[in-house]
């Protein structure tokens, strides 16, 4: 049985999970056999993780061989369920959406009338120019059927006669066409819940980075190097501010930060280039208490839709926390007497995470009231709570970018709002998250700006790997009780 102080930290993790994927069940639901399917994938892709968390909180331990066995078969199980959706027909599904969006638009269009009315006084488009994108339109893409003065351009009011992302894609190129890179279409769904087109000037299109804003950038990189080689020194017991002279000593797990600050920001640039979406130079910020709090970084361009943001966003720390897992473990089976760091025991349970993968490979070293490890556990550990850090549900950071690709701009407020509150309360006890609340109020709690189709959704197999992100962000960050590290042998 667990323990009165047990009981809320399992009780929160389990929580938080199913909560996840009741969340997941409610918006599949109403696409019945395929969306449950769909869920199911969700379901299947988190399962492992689920089982094994749930398993080491029971006090049951898997080593590593069941864990890979676990992840194989949830791999192949979602592709076999993925190979159901094709056969059940997902393009069919798509096609009967559009079919009845065609229905409601014929029922609610003007019978007399093949263009939008428009009051040409109040709209700032020139003349011509606004002739030409009325002509875009038609009844087999979106029958606009009004135009309203916005900003520097206009609303176009009207139905929509096919599949959303097939027809924007389609009114875009010809668009780009006729007018060239002078407009861009937007894509996105009025207050009434209808899809409306909106046409601004690309001049409003985000602006390059400046050279003061460049020069603050590499002041900020010099920065985070030397806070990094400050962090690597304080982990070794001196202070590198106070005899610099000992740098060589802290250069290891100091390269090893910038490291894996160096691999997030790659992530982002290979799909950012592969989208063609310009980014801007990396704002790091530095820490003396972990190196870095990773980096804020900027779009360019205006994105196309929700799925290119979603790829963008979770690429930095996808690949900044696979190599960050893969230091942990291998620093963790190099680990043995002798080696170069003695840490408390007490370490390991400032991670849900990180104290179940130390439960699983070094058994009942953990025990001990010191544990020797390899300066790879130290440095993927770092590499591990700065990944998840950014991975919090919040403005523009990359978790809150996830959000809002997933579920949109309204659930990503809702969650920058819930973020803010909760770094409130648990600031009362760990300064650190006063520093993140701060950082996210003034720096990143705005929306990312919205892409040219805010319409069309991300497909399941992203939104799975968006909640698993999610997910491993809790698990990293949330600490095991007292009680339950020492009911699993740590200390």
């Amino acid at each position: 049985m667990f323990t009165a102080s047990e009981t809320p930290l399992i009780a929160t993790v389990l929580l938080v999970a199913f909560g996840i994927l009741g969340w997941g069940f409610y918006r599949a639901r109403d696409e019945g056999k395929l969306g449950i399917l769909a869920w199911l994938q969700s379901v299947v892709l988190m399962a492992p993780w689920l089982l094994f968390f749930g398993l080491f909180a029971a006090g049951i331990y898997i080593n590593i061989v069941g864990i890979l066995f676990l992840l194989i078969a949830s791999t192949g199980l979602y592709i076999f369920l993925g190979r159901r959706l094709r056969n059940l027909g997902q393009d069919e599904m798509l096609k009967q959406r559009a079919t009845q969006r065609i229905a409601q638009a014929e029922a609610s269009s003007p019978e007399n009338s093949n263009t939008p009315a428009v009051n040409v006084d109040v709209l700032r488009i020139k003349e011509e120019d606004l002739q030409v994108i009325r002509g875009i339109f038609g009844i087999d893409t979106f029958f606009a059927t009004e135009a309203i003065a916005y900003q520097e351009g206009a609303i176009f009011k009207g139905n929509m006669r096919g599949e959303p992302e097939e027809v924007h894609n389609r009114l875009t190129a010809t668009l780009k066409k006729r007018l060239g890179d002078k407009y861009r279409l937007f894509l996105v769904e009025n207050t009434d819940g209808r899809p409306v087109f909106i046409v601004l000037p690309s001049r409003n299109d985000p602006r390059p980075m400046t050279i003061a804003q460049k020069v603050f950038g590499l002041v900020l990189l010099i920065a985070t190097m030397v806070t990094s080689l400050e962090a690597a020194g304080l982990l070794q017991g001196f202070d590198l501010f106070s005899d610099p002279t000992r740098y060589q000593e802290a250069l290891p797990i100091g390269i090893g930060i910038m490291t894996i600050l160096a691999a997030h920001e790659i992530g982002h640039w290979v799909l950012a280039r592969r989208h063609q979406v310009r980014l801007s130079l990396p704002f790091f910020l530095p820490s003396i208490q972990i190196g870095s709090f990773g980096s804020i970084t900027r779009f360019q361009s205006v994105l196309p839709n929700r799925k290119v943001l979603f790829d963008i966003a979770l690429a930095g720390p996808a690949v900044g926390g696979i190599v960050s897992l893969l230091m942990l473990v291998v620093g963790l089976l190099l680990s043995q007497e002798g080696s170069l760091f003695q840490v408390p025991s007490q370490f390991f349970s400032g991670s849900i995470l990180v104290g179940t993968l130390a439960r699983v490979v070094l058994g009942s070293a953990l025990q001990s009231s010191l544990v020797s490890v390899h300066p790879l556990v130290v440095i993927g550990w770092l590499g591990l709570v700065i990944t998840a850090l950014n991975l919090m549900p919040a403005g523009q950071l990359d978790g809150g970018r996830i959000v809002q690709a997933i579920y949109g701009r309204k659930t990503a407020g809702r969650a920058t709002f819930a973020t803010l509150i909760l770094l409130g309360l648990v600031s009362l006890a760990n300064p650190l998250a006063m520093y993140w609340a701060i950082v996210i109020l003034f720096l990143q709690r705005d929306l990312e700006r919205p892409s040219l189709n805010e319409i069309s959704e991300p497909d399941d197999a992203r939104a799975a790997l968006g909640l698993l992100a999610l997910f491993l962000m809790i698990a990293t960050l949330l600490p095991l009780t007292p009680a339950l590290a020492g009911r699993l042998g740590i200390g």
